[in-house]
């Protein structure tokens, strides 16, 4: 679930089924050069057979230092991260609390990769042995009892290892299924699908928005990040009291085909295992601009509760609200609108989407 990034539909643009996905969030080009990714891959192969064979505590923490490094060291990301972590906070974001709190999630983002990394050499039930006490039965009876007859939608963050989570509840032999981005390094993506794959985790490449209905209404399960960065023509909502925007996805796929959303909180424990739980699930009967809204915010109000139980472990780096006074001020219009019942008109003219 790393490399999943949120189908974004997007207003105007119509496909079979009414919207077309935006690309994932991301800034500058969509693709690398073939030498970028040639080396990238080979990289990534290097790093993951070191961590392989080095001690797990050892790496973390050479891992978490350099991760940390990374923060003190590169002005624009140090920037993002302390306006996230500010809103968590409630602080400004040159305050003290605040620095050291994403320093701490650097260092938890570096544990994290290594766990990553790690995880192609360990079997399926050792990966799934991550998550002990992933309550099968409860996720089963959610599924099943969706009231509108297709699948289950899981929301998830960048909080704790959802690599685990989704092999654990394949291991559970249930359906699932992770929405991807195959566009930046190809080879990569093909490398991390095998692997997943191995697991019993089916993996989508996020354009491949055919085959993201057919996962839906063959009612079964599809796992969805939102926190991937900001994007103005999301849906407007509240998230630690300030406005934002979240993909319009996870809503729209669910009215569409009458699937439920289960907002899922993975929590690291101190012996390196993880805690899944979840608030009631969403479900969205129409895809009426108020349904569409009220469910996203239910979302947001699910993550808001997911960051603030432990945010060291919450290592989303990129903007997650805007910074402009005047675009805030124009989310809570729209969505206001779109509580009245009006269609989302988009961002308001001459103020193009977020890149």
């Amino acid at each position: 679930m790393t490399a999943a990034d949120e189908p974004h539909p997007a207003p105007g643009a119509s496909t079979a089924e009414g919207r077309r996905l935006e690309a994932p969030h991301r800034r500058g080009g969509a693709t690398s050069p073939r030498i970028v990714e040639r080396l990238a891959v080979l990289g990534y192969r290097t790093i993951a057979w070191l961590l392989s064979v080095l001690p797990p505590v050892l790496a973390a923490a050479v891992i978490g230092r350099g991760s940390q490094l990374s923060y003190l060291l590169w002005p624009t990301k140090r920037r993002w991260s302390n306006r996230n972590f500010a809103h968590v906070l409630g602080l400004s974001p040159d305050h003290p609390r605040v620095r050291a709190l994403a320093l701490r999630a650097y260092y938890e983002y570096g544990r994290y990769l290594v766990e990553l990394m790690r995880l192609p050499s360990l079997p399926a039930d050792e990966v799934a042995a991550m998550v002990p006490a992933l309550d099968a039965l409860e996720v089963k009876r959610l599924w099943r009892e969706t009231p509108g007859g297709g699948g289950l939608i899981f929301v998830v963050a960048h909080v704790g290892n959802n690599d685990a989570v989704a092999a654990s509840i394949a291991r559970h032999e249930m359906p699932i299924s992770v929405v991807a981005d195959d566009s930046s390094f190809p080879e990569i993506f093909e490398m991390l699908r095998r692997e997943r794959e191995s697991w019993g985790v089916s993996v989508i490449a996020w354009r491949n928005l055919r085959e993201i209905y057919k996962v839906l209404r063959r009612r079964e399960m599809l796992a969805l990040l939102v926190d991937w960065g900001y994007r103005s023509d999301g849906i407007p909502v509240r998230l630690f009291g300030a406005w934002t925007a979240l993909p319009a996805g996870p809503a729209t796929l669910a009215a569409k085909t009458g699937s439920r959303i289960l907002p899922i909180t993975i929590r690291r424990e101190r012996d390196g295992t993880f805690t899944v739980s979840w608030p009631p699930p969403i479900d969205v009967a129409t895809a009426d601009p108020a349904a569409l809204q009220r469910a996203t915010q239910a979302m947001a109000d699910a993550l808001a509760t997911t960051i603030a139980a432990a945010p060291e472990q919450w290592y989303s780096f990129k903007p997650i609200w805007p910074s402009d006074p005047v675009e805030t001020a124009d989310l809570e219009r729209r969505a206001g609108l779109m509580l009245a019942g009006t269609p989302d008109p988009g961002p308001a003219a001459g103020r193009p989407p977020a890149p």
